[in-house]
């Protein structure tokens, strides 16, 4: 099964800009069709969708809220009737909230828990439900963050929805392994992207002194991992958690024997 897989057709979600766009070209470029979400930026879905039908693949669009966790699975269904089927989902819809925690709302606390991982289970659900019925195989691919594996001040709803996405992310692998599904997360660091502050710019301009490679990561490159899981390369990968973070999480004692004053502190 895992051999004679060659996805076809994909779904991303939350495509409109960054690493959701930059995701889609990727798997266009691999030879998938590919089905393209927004929730607020539809001019951004259509110009990734343009992209990816420049390539000559079909890229139907939808609006998908994930915090409507009654339709937002109907949403997948529909594109992926759309597509003819679904090989590769990759869940990349995700928001985040820079708060302390003591300040943090009950309000704030369920939007960021219903957006990261409510949100992330419905529709991860419904992809393996569909992929589980065509008896072919599949991939799915949750993009977690750097903070699936350690926290950060200030981020303490952000880090528990995505600590537990990639406790999903392993649960889900061991359960679909017998047929033919891998299922993994890919974890960025700082990225050039909206959710940074820095998206269209070169990544190579931004100093990053704490990062062993010493700038931001480019969306591009957050791609081209996740094209290699969706890819029948990665057939014996699944469960596992890539990091894509120019080295940051290995910084830990070292940003703690270096740190000179206490700024980091404050959210």
């Amino acid at each position: 099964m895992h051999a004679a897989f060659t996805p076809s057709r994909a779904i991303v979600t939350a495509s409109d800009s960054g690493i959701g766009e930059a995701t889609a070209v990727a798997l266009a470029e691999a030879g998938m069709d590919v089905g393209i979400t927004w929730h607020s930026d539809e001019q951004g879905a259509r110009e990734t969708a343009a992209k990816v039908e420049a390539l000559g693949r079909r890229a139907p669009v939808a609006r998908l809220d994930v915090t409507d966790l009654e339709q937002a699975g109907d949403v997948i269904d529909a594109l992926a009737a759309e597509l003819g089927g679904l090989d590769v989902f990759v869940n990349n819809a995700g928001a985040g909230i820079s708060t302390p925690f003591l300040d943090v709302s009950l309000e704030d606390w369920r939007r960021t828990l219903a957006t990261d991982l409510d949100g992330a289970f419905v529709v991860i659900q419904r992809a393996a439900r569909l992929m589980v019925d065509a008896g072919t195989g599949g991939r799915i691919i949750a993009v977690t963050s750097v903070h699936e594996h350690q926290p950060m001040v200030g981020s303490s709803a952000y880090d528990a929805a995505k600590h537990g996405l990639g406790g999903l992310v392993k649960a889900v692998a061991l359960e679909l392994g017998h047929r033919g599904i891998t299922v993994n997360a890919v974890a960025p660091g700082e990225i050039a992207t909206a959710m940074t502050g820095n998206e269209d710019e070169d990544p190579h301009e931004h100093h990053r002194p704490g990062i062993p490679l010493a700038r931001p990561g480019d969306a591009r490159e957050v791609a081209a991992v996740i094209a290699f899981l969706a890819s029948a390369a990665a057939a014996y990968v699944t469960g596992a958690s890539i990091v894509v973070d120019g080295g940051m999480l290995q910084m830990g004692p070292q940003a703690g024997a270096s740190i000179t004053n206490d700024d980091w502190r404050n959210a």
